[in-house]
């Protein structure tokens, strides 16, 4: 097998919070393309450092600005018959605006619980759980 085909795809992205009354809430991303709910999130740009590329995929899919806090669990498994590693952190949410685009056409910010509930593949459901530990608190 060639090292193209093994090769892991790279990638890395957020749990984005922001306040909200009584506690928090977490940003989900639509993606038309897989018709899923997600945690923004994007392939890293040869080269990227995981922690810059995470951030560049939060302002690129929801515009947001955000101050990252915590590591959280890489995500591990196969996409497309490949190998992908996606690196997260905790990253709250300083301000900006959301505009649909090509790849990312609704964002929605819900509580915790909701949020996890919401998330299409199994696999993003930790993070939340993580998320919440990092923060002192779980729903």
């Amino acid at each position: 097998m060639g090292r193209a085909a093994t090769a892991v795809v790279r990638a890395a992205g957020c749990v984005l919070w922001r306040r909200a009354p009584g506690g928090v809430e977490l940003a989900l991303v639509h993606r038309p393309k897989y018709d899923d709910w997600s945690l923004p999130k994007g392939k890293l740009k040869r080269g990227e450092d995981p922690l810059l590329g995470a951030i560049r995929e939060v302002l690129e899919e929801t515009g947001m600005h955000c101050v990252v806090g915590a590591r959280l669990p890489t995500s591990r498994y196969f996409a497309a018959g490949r190998p992908k590693e996606v690196r997260y952190w905790s990253a709250e949410m300083t301000g900006g605006f959301f505009e649909p685009n090509r790849e990312v056409d609704q964002l929605l910010w819900l509580p915790p619980g909701e949020a996890r509930a919401r998330l299409t593949n199994e696999r993003d459901r930790p993070l939340v759980d993580a998320l919440c530990a990092a923060l002192g608190f779980c729903p």
